[in-house]
This record gives structure tokens, C-alpha cells and sequence, in this order.
């Protein structure tokens, strides 16, 4: 045998492998990094490292501070005057007062030499009251309403002051911060089903203030001011701007920048507040009428976290930011002698006997909770009412008068974002190969700037693709809370998601599962209070975020940008009621462990399966109480297919109110529009999880992709 000559044999045959394998070895030492550039065709490589989606919480944080920026200077620069009517609807003040209310009045509690302290009682609205002390000197000249801090009640005496110095004095309680349902303060605790219900606790409180005015002015009294510290400041405040009847007011230890509103407890969220009002506009909606801020410090309160309620402080403002917002609204500092326009008269001030107060707290607490359940129990009818103008005699009538409803759904229950999507600039990665499926990792820019937003997820395509321009159907399969795309494609949380963005892949889908914000617990969760304080959510960055997947999707050359479908478990199942509706490319939805009666899911306070018990302390929405539960969003879904896939043990709801919710969606479907074969409901006995088996079907039938 010839050696050399086999050996150049060898060589001929296997020349190509020999060189490819030398070329691998060489890649390897020389330029490690181009062995991990493999990127779908027609993107850049993806080498981005660390935690992804921890780097999108961190975009998505300095995106929304930058927004609360700009509309904080916005409203500096504009020359608008603040708009009083949009101040009591942001702060809920909705419910008819009772007319011509009477004050009652208690014994006297304690009798001093210069006044006498009894508890009073007047009714506001609904059932709800307004009850205090009245603390009352001879011959009095003037009429004062304080309002005390909770904290502060039992050991102020400024309201004696002023009693001392000719004022009689109502001091109506506040909601108090102690915690009667597990950690949750109560006045978070009556926020959250006011806030679901287009309320909110600093309204109700307001409106008590209006009902002492009322009961006043019935009786004659003309002159009325009003003083208040911490809490108290912030209600004494709102009901100055809010009720021209009061003719001055004195803020105690609440007075400044409020661009980090979002960074102070759950009660005092108020949706969309930094758009039009600071501290100086409220207050300019005072002006000219006497208004004197003292500097005294602010109570300290905090809420920790892991509490069950939203992290907070109260803000304490040096001398220097008050001094801003001060000059900012033209005013100066004061005092007590300010506001009496005299010198004090001292006393030996004796504390107020909060002893005495019995029931009251408890009975004030009691009557906002049952009027929040009185207004859950009437909200349907005003849902109906709203969504009166929607019409079924035909589905290009429908569309049409849908119309008016998604742009309301956009700008006032989302809130919409008017940045423009820029390019994508795809991004990719190769995550996983098998013999069928192949894998990558890609982001997508969303906006641009400083803070660029960005998208993030997980394409997984069949091999199988017939080369001759052959286009697939895509499924977006969306992970639930704390999820990541991950969770979708294999044994990471099987028993929630059954890999199903993988199976779906091995049945000949496109699918891409995305990274949404709901992660990191109160990470996540404060994006949503940056957010609301300029009256957006968390969904104003995933409406986009979906927005640029979607169009970037249909532009890949083996996806039929007609055939994009939605499909999300749990949060995701959330996703697929808000973002479908304003992702028109989104062809179908599927609501997976979620769908049921979603206003009365957080409102009540008499289920067990309420948000009102438990730590998801971002989850309630403004004002869905009249305007859209989850059937009036499923229409901004309609005519396009829409699916609901209910495991019979899912703690998320009861059997009946999922079922309530989704008869409602299959009238309008079936009966009223005509096209009942696009609405399905697959009841199965099985926990909060995919099943897999319905919706599959339901997919392959509304994707045109019968089983291969």
C-alpha cells in the first residue's frame, strides 16, 4: 500500500471538512464571539448579556420617569388655567350629596372657659356621614373646619386654638391608617375599590367637608374657612380648590413638588394628576382667595414593603423645595396668626378627648366600604348605559361604532403613549436547535431617545417551512406573573404553561413568546404608579412593545402577517382582554386562567377571590367600573375571533362569574352580530394552567391550519 498516495486521497475526498474544521478551531481561539453570532437572516447579532428582562424594567423605569418629566414641564410652561371640574373627576368626587342635611349634635363632652367640645354628626352621601367634634366658644365670630392627621388627632391642639381665638370649630375624622384587614392600611384598603369604581378615598373626604358647608349654609354661616395638617393639609387642600364656598385655608405640613407622587402611599394615587395639577395649580385654583401654607413638617409615615400593600412615604420637603412650590403659586409662608389675621391669644389648650370617638372610625370605615359595594352592585347598569351607542344591525355598523370606544379604551382606561414606533433594528441570538424547531432570543427597539424602550422575547420556528415562499400562521403565547418567555418553551414552570409556545411550534405554528413588564414584584409594580400619576398603566408600554413585534413578525418572509394570534395564561391572560383591542394586528385572542367578572374581582370586599386581600397591590384600574368589564373589552375584540380556556378549579374565579361574564360575550357574538363560530369557552377540570386542547383546535381553525 501506497501511504502517500492514500493519504492524498484523503486529502481530495475530505478537503472541504478539513478546512472547515481547522477554520472552527482557529474561530474558536482567535474570535470566540463569532461562534455565538448565529442570528436569524436579515438581523444583527444579538450579544447583549446579564438578565434581559431586568434590563427592561430598567428601560421601561427611566422611560416613564422621563415622560413624568416632560409633563411636569409641560404643565409649568403652559398657560392654561387648572381646570377645576377635571380635579373633582380625577379625584372621584361623583356622588350626589344629600340635600339640606341637618348637623346633629352630643352632649357636651367637656366644658373649658373658653369653649365647649361635643361630638357632631351630618349626612353626606349614600350612607355615608361626616362625624367629629365640635369644639365651640361663646359668641364665636367664624366658623373653621380642621382636619387633623389620623396620627395627629390625639395630641393636636391647634384646633383649639382657633376655637380660643372666636372660631367654632368642626374637626371631622379622617379614615385612619391602622390596618383591620391583614396589613393593608384601611385607607389603602377603601382606596382600591374606589379607585376600580371611579372613587377614590381623597374624594369621599372632600365631599365630607362639602356636606358640613352644606349643613352650614342652611343654617346662615357665610364665612367658612378651612385648616388641616399632614392628611388633613392635603383634604383641606383639595376642598378649597374644589368648593368655592370656603373663603381661606390654612395647609399645615403638605405643601410641594409633587413630581415623585408615585413614591408616597397607594391612597394617595390619583390617575393622571401630573398632567394638569402640582401643588401650585391646586393651589392657584384657590387664589384669590386667602391661603396661607405653614412649613411645619409633615407626620412621618412609611409603609414597608412586604406588607400586602404598595411601599410609600410620605414626603418630608426641605424648607428650600417647599420655598419652590411656594413662590411657584405665588404665596408666602404663614402661620395661625395669618390666618385669624391677628395676634394669637394663648391658652392652656387641653388635648381633644379622642376617648370618646367610640364607634366613630370604625362606623366611618364600615360606611365607605358598603357605599364602594353599593356602587360594585349598580356598576353593570352604567357599563350598559356606556356602551349604549354600540351597533349590531350589521358587523360594518359594529365596527364603526366601535371605533369611538377603542380610542376611549387608548386614551382614557390604557392611556396611549404619542411616541412613534422606530425602526426595530432586529436583534437575534440562536437559543436552541433540535431536528424540528429552532430557537432564538430577539429585541426589538420600540422608541427611541435616551431611554430607549425596547422588546424582548423568544421566536421559535418549525424547520419544515417549505422554501417556496411558504408562509406560516404565528401564535404570541404570553407568560402570566413573573413569568418569562422562558416559562413557555419547556420544563421552566411546565405545570403553569405546558410549554406550550414549544408544542404549538411542533404542530407547524410560528410562535414568539414575549418578555412583558409584570416582573420583579415591586419593581414592576411601581411602574405602574409612575405610570397612573400621568394617567398611563403598565399596559401604555406593552400596547407598543406588541405593537412592533407584531409589525416586525409580518415583515419575516415565512409568517402571514394576516394569520397573528394572541394567546395568554393568567397576566397574560389579562394581556389578551387590553392589548389585542389596540394591536389591530392581532387577528384572534385567547384568554387563558383569567377571563371572568374582572370589576367585581377587585371591587368586592365581600368575596374571597378579591384583589382587595392580596399583594397585587398595582392591579386595580381607574374608573372600569363604568366603563369596561371584561365583556365590553372582549367587544373592542369582536368580530375577530376570541376565545376563553377555564380550568373548572382555577382559584382565580368561581365557575359562575366566569361564566356571567362570558354569556355576555356570547349574545353579542352569536346572537346579536351573527357569528357565534368565533367565540368559544372550553371548560376543563384542571387547576390554573394551559390546557391545550381546545384552543388548539380553535387556533388551528381560525389560522387555517388543519392538523398536519
Amino acid at each position: 500500500m501506497n501511504w502517500k498516495s492514500d493519504l492524498h486521497n484523503f486529502y481530495e475526498t475530505n478537503r472541504y471538512d478539513i478546512f472547515n474544521t481547522f477554520l472552527f478551531v482557529f474561530l474558536f481561539i482567535a474570535c470566540p464571539s463569532y461562534m455565538h453570532a448565529k442570528e436569524l437572516h436579515g438581523t444583527k447579532a444579538l450579544t447583549w448579556k446579564g438578565d434581559i428582562a431586568s434590563k427592561m424594567i430598567d428601560t421601561a423605569d427611566q422611560f416613564l420617569l422621563q415622560k413624568i418629566d416632560q409633563s411636569i414641564q409641560r404643565r409649568k410652561k403652559s398657560s392654561d388655567k387648572p381646570d377645576r371640574e377635571k380635579l373633582k373627576n380625577i379625584i372621584g368626587v361623583r356622588d350626589q350629596r344629600i340635600r339640606n342635611p341637618k348637623v346633629f349634635l352630643s352632649d357636651i363632652l367637656k366644658n373649658e372657659p373658653a369653649y365647649s367640645i361635643r361630638l357632631f354628626k351630618i349626612q353626606a352621601f349614600g350612607g355615608v356621614s361626616v362625624e367629629g367634634f365640635l369644639i365651640e366658644p361663646k359668641g364665636y365670630k367664624e366658623t373653621t373646619i380642621f382636619i387633623s392627621d389620623p396620627d395627629s388627632l390625639a395630641n393636636t391642639i391647634r384646633p383649639q386654638k382657633l376655637a380660643a381665638n372666636g372660631h367654632r370649630v368642626f374637626v371631622p375624622i379622617l379614615i385612619d391608617r391602622k390596618t383591620r384587614h391583614r396589613k393593608i392600611t384601611n385607607r389603602e384598603f377603601l382606596y382600591r375599590s374606589a379607585f376600580e369604581l371611579g372613587r377614590h378615598i381623597i374624594g369621599y373626604e372632600v365631599q365630607k367637608v362639602s356636606a358640613i358647608i352644606d349643613a352650614l349654609n342652611d343654617e346662615g354661616e357665610k364665612s367658612i374657612g378651612i385648616a388641616g395638617d399632614g392628611e388633613g393639609g392635603l383634604i383641606a387642600m383639595y376642598s378649597a380648590a374644589t368648593d368655592e364656598r370656603i373663603n381661606k385655608a390654612w395647609i399645615i405640613g403638605y405643601f410641594g413638588a409633587r413630581k415623585r407622587v408615585w413614591d408616597e402611599p397607594a391612597y394617595r394615587n390619583i390617575f393622571g394628576l401630573l398632567n394638569d395639577f402640582g401643588d401650585a395649580e391646586i393651589a392657584n385654583l384657590i387664589i384669590p382667595r386667602k391661603l396661607i401654607i405653614d412649613p411645619s413638617p409633615a407626620p412621618i409615615i412609611k409603609v414597608p414593603s412586604g406588607t400586602g400593600g404598595k411601599p410609600g412615604k410620605i414626603p418630608s420637603f426641605t424648607p428650600e423645595e417647599m420655598n419652590l412650590e411656594i413662590k411657584r403659586a405665588g404665596l408666602s409662608i404663614g402661620n395661625i396668626s395669618e390666618y385669624l389675621d391677628e395676634p394669637v391669644k394663648d391658652h392652656n389648650a387641653q388635648l381633644l378627648p379622642i376617648e370618646k370617638l367610640g364607634d366613630i372610625q370604625v362606623r366611618a370605615f364600615d360606611e365607605i366600604n358598603r357605599h364602594n359595594q353599593e356602587l360594585l352592585s349598580k356598576s353593570a347598569d352604567l357599563r350598559k348605559q356606556f356602551l349604549s351607542k354600540m351597533e349590531t344591525s350589521s358587523l360594518d355598523k359594529f365596527e364603526q361604532s366601535m371605533t369611538t370606544y377603542r380610542k376611549y379604551f387608548g386614551e382614557k382606561v390604557i392611556g396611549i403613549f404619542d411616541d412613534k414606533l422606530v425602526n426595530p433594528d432586529p436583534k437575534t441570538r440562536l437559543l436552541n436547535e433540535t431536528d424540528s424547531l429552532i430557537t432564538y432570543e430577539v429585541v426589538l427597539d420600540v422608541f427611541g431617545g435616551s431611554n430607549n424602550l425596547f422588546a424582548y422575547g423568544i421566536l421559535t420556528v418549525p424547520k419544515n417551512i417549505n422554501k417556496d415562499g411558504e408562509k406560516r400562521p404565528v401564535v404570541v403565547c404570553q407568560h402570566g406573573l413573573e413569568g418569562r418567555p422562558q416559562s413557555t418553551i419547556g420544563k421552566k414552570d411546565h405545570h403553569y404553561y405546558k410549554a406550550f409556545s414549544t408544542e404549538l411550534a411542533k404542530l407547524g405554528f410560528v410562535t414568539f413568546a414575549p418578555q412583558n413588564i409584570y416582573i420583579f414584584q415591586d419593581r414592576f409594580r411601581g411602574l405602574q404608579f409612575k405610570a397612573n400619576s400621568i394617567g398611563k398603566t403598565l399596559f401604555s408600554i406593552m400596547v407598543p412593545q406588541h405593537q412592533q413585534i407584531t409589525d416586525w413578525l409580518g415583515s419575516l418572509n415565512f409568517v402571514d402577517k394576516e394569520k397573528i394570534g394572541f394567546y395568554g395564561l393568567s397576566y397574560g391572560g389579562k394581556s389578551a382582554m387590553r392589548i389585542p383591542p389596540l394591536v389591530k394586528n392581532y387577528c384572534l385572542s385567547i384568554c387563558s386562567a383569567d377571563f371572568n367578572e374582572w370589576v367585581w374581582k377587585n371591587a368586592s370586599t365581600r368575596s374571597s377571590y378579591s384583589y382587595v386581600w392580596t399583594g397585587e397591590y398595582e392591579i386595580f384600574e381607574w374608573d372600569l367600573g363604568s366603563t369596561f368589564n371584561y365583556f365590553e373589552m372582549a367587544s373592542l375584540i369582536a368580530p375577530r375571533p376570541f376565545m376563553v380556556e377555564r380550568g373548572h378549579f382555577d382559584g382565580v374565579a368561581p365557575d359562575e362569574t366566569v361564566a356571567y361574564e362570558y354569556a355576555k360575550v356570547r349574545n353579542l357574538y352569536s346572537a346579536k352580530l351573527g357569528i357565534g363560530n368565533k367565540t368559544e369557552i372550553e371548560w376543563f377540570v384542571g387547576p390554573h394552567t394551559i390546557n391545550g386542547k381546545g384552543t388548539f383546535d380553535f387556533l388551528r381553525k381560525h389560522l387555517d391550519w388543519p392538523d398536519r
